[in-house]
């Protein structure tokens, strides 16, 4: 048996709901509690299929984990391993960031090459070429990365090919336990970056830059616990915003920061939505029909990836036609082919996909192949005429908290339902 999501659409969705904390920072910051031998404590963590893994993860090295609510105290006296889990690393890829912190507590590390959703290849070369410049010895054999600094990590000047967040994530956790001065240029400059930098400055690092292009790290000899309050999830908060552009409502999102979205609100704009915001919420309200757009991914503040297969579904049922060029991961349009079941009119070429809006979509049962597919998935069905089954939920669950109370505060018909592989599709719709 499996989980499915049915969904009659053609709602206009109208209301207000609080973003989660942010998955995508909760995960490094959890990983780097593994630097410190001290309690860590964070809230406003979103109970989440990835922040479960991440917890697995971190007590197989010895963390004694407490998770309350939204609230999980973190402390690892002692590191008692220096091997990951394949199953972990392979089921979530923020898992290989540990790499760093076990190099610079533990002078050893053994971690697969790591696994996650299927949308491009996603090489981890940046993490590698970085922390051998810190000193760390490095082999790969059979899937396996073989890391020792048997001497400890020394301080470098590392320059990044590439802004990735994953690296820039790996190398500063790694700085900020090796003595002296580390310089990475050309840092990720996401909203993420910055809360891994505040937490770690919290447990006693010297950390400066972050968020911009060039971070400066004092690394400490030893650093302490820390306590924060995870910011809010900008890819979450973006959903329920397009949730409210693509059924044509009026949609407020509490606890994000307006500036963590970069140039996802311009676009917006331009697509011809309605935006408010204050320091703490955006609303968007729709009263005329969607504007096409030509767009594209990119790191910090270009539109982020994650946003991509979301406004995508937006775009299926704008006016005209619109472009998305995707510079990030070349595999990241599985969802186009699920959207065309629902009557979108989509083209891939190369990285690109063309979008020709369509005055509406109807039900069918369509499949998530990853967080943010299914996610697009869900918008779709929310504007679709008729009923909508969206399967492979274990995805939707690794970055989504609570999505039926929520998208039920805002009016939307979505039920949680259990298939039995002798059930007719659409039953109950």
């Amino acid at each position: 048996m499996s989980e499915f999501f049915e969904i009659v659409g053609g709602i206009a969705l109208r209301g207000t709901v609080r973003a989660g904390g942010a998955k995508n920072a909760g995960l490094p910051l959890l990983i780097s509690t593994l630097l410190t031998g001290e309690e860590c404590t964070l809230t406003n963590v979103p109970n989440l299929t990835d922040t479960s893994l991440v917890l697995h993860l971190l007590e197989q090295f010895g963390a004694e984990v407490h998770y309350d609510g939204d609230e999980v105290k973190v402390r690892t006296p002692k590191l008692l391993a220096t091997e990951a889990s394949y199953s972990l690393v392979k089921a979530l890829r923020a898992s290989f960031w540990i790499l760093g912190p076990l190099l610079a507590r533990g002078r050893a590390a053994r971690v697969a090459l790591p696994g996650g959703d299927l949308i491009g290849a996603r090489p981890v070369d940046l993490h590698l070429e970085g922390l051998t410049k810190m000193g760390a010895e490095i082999s790969l054999k059979h899937g396996v990365v073989y890391a020792t600094a048997l001497k400890g990590l020394r301080p470098a000047e590392i320059d990044l090919r590439f802004p990735s967040v994953g690296a820039t994530h790996q190398l500063i956790m790694a700085a900020s336990l090796t003595p002296g001065r580390t310089i990475i240029k050309g840092c990720a400059r996401e909203p993420e970056i910055v809360a891994l930098a505040e937490f770690l400055n919290g447990m006693g690092a010297d950390i400066q830059g972050a968020g911009g292009s060039v971070v400066e790290i004092n690394g400490r000899s030893e650093l302490g616990g820390a306590t924060t309050h995870l910011i809010g999830d900008r890819i979450e908060a973006g959903t329920y915003l397009l949730a409210g552009v693509i059924t044509g409502g009026e949609v407020t999102v509490e606890g994000i920061d307006p500036s963590s979205f970069g140039v996802f609100l311009e676009i917006l704009t331009e697509m011809g939505v309605q935006l408010s915001t204050t320091s703490s919420t955006v609303t968007v309200r729709c009263t005329a029909p969607l504007k096409a757009v030509n767009v594209k991914t990119g790191p910090f503040p270009e539109l982020a990836t994650d946003l991509q297969p979301l406004l995508m579904a937006a775009l299926t049922v704008a006016e005209g036609t619109s472009t998305i060029e995707e510079t990030i991961y070349e595999g990241r349009f599985g969802h186009a082919s699920e959207l065309a079941r629902m009557g979108a009119q989509i083209k891939i070429v190369d990285r690109t996909v063309v979008i020709e809006g369509v005055s509406k979509l109807t039900g069918a049962p369509v499949d998530g192949l990853d967080i943010r597919a299914a996610a697009a998935l869900v918008l779709a069905a929310l504007a679709a005429e008729g009923c909508s089954e969206i399967h492979e939920l274990h995805h939707l669950r690794r970055g989504y908290e609570h999505v039926e109370r929520k998208m039920g505060a805002l009016g939307a018909k979505l039920l949680a339902r259990i298939s039995d592989p002798e059930d007719f599709i659409f039953a109950g719709c």
